[in-house]
This record gives structure tokens, sequence and C-alpha cells, in this order.
């Protein structure tokens, strides 16, 4: 695909070619899941109003619910003041943005003191992974 596209060249890419996004939820606000995008990642998603990443551990393009069935449908890209961090504003198809089966990647919360606290998970898993990936 590859557009050398203004709106393309003014986010500030890292030395791999990829931008932090962040998934934010249209209405709740819900912070859903951290994930990364490389140029073409960008250009998909505008271009197909979902949601599509670039995987680091795969070394691919990740189409968000390709496999889960649990796609993200893209209502708003925003780019932060440094022109290095995107928030995209979606609707999360299925209630399931973790892999683990939850809302949000953003399920453990630090309770307590410095000293004795610790992570707590504070949200359910709303459907076993298990049963969306192969």
């Amino acid at each position: 695909m590859s557009v050398s596209a203004k709106w393309l060249n003014k986010v500030k890419w890292d030395e791999h070619g990829l931008v932090p996004v962040i998934a934010q939820e249209v209405g709740t606000n819900d912070v859903l899941m951290f994930a990364w995008m490389n140029r073409e990642a960008l250009e998909k998603t505008i271009t197909s109003g979902e949601a599509i990443y670039w995987s680091r551990s795969r070394k691919k393009l990740w189409h968000k619910g390709e496999e889960s069935g649990h796609t993200q449908k893209v209502h708003e890209v925003r780019l932060d003041c440094d022109e290095d961090v995107v928030l995209l504003k979606v609707e999360q198809v299925g209630a399931i943005a973790c892999h683990t089966g939850r809302h949000s990647c953003f399920f453990q919360k630090f309770e307590g003191d410095v000293k004795e606290g610790d992570w707590q998970t504070v949200e359910p898993v709303l459907k076993d992974p298990q049963t969306f990936y192969k």
C-alpha cells in the first residue's frame, strides 16, 4: 500500500518505524489496550475503519480480532502534542479487548503501600480465551 501522504509523515516514528497506540473505548473512555503501529498499519486502519496493529513478536500486521472476532471499529484517530503517540477511539466489538478474555488489558490495580502492596486483579474474565483462540 505504502502511501507517502503528508499526514503519515507528520507522525514521529521510532527507530523501528513504529508509533505507540492507545485504544480507548468510545462512550466509557476506558483505556482498553496499548499496541504499536507502523505506517502501513496506520494507513490500513484509516482505510478500513477497523484497528490494525503491528505485532512486534510476530513481525507482521495484526488485524485486531482476526482470530477472536473481537474487532475494534475506529471512530476517531488522534495524534498527541509531541506527534509520537496515536490514540484510537474505538467501539470494542464483543466487549473483550484483552487476550485474557477481559474487557481491558489494564485489569491489574496496585493496592496497598510501597512495602506491602501488590497488584490485584480487579476485572473479571468475561469469556474463556480458549473458546476464541485456536
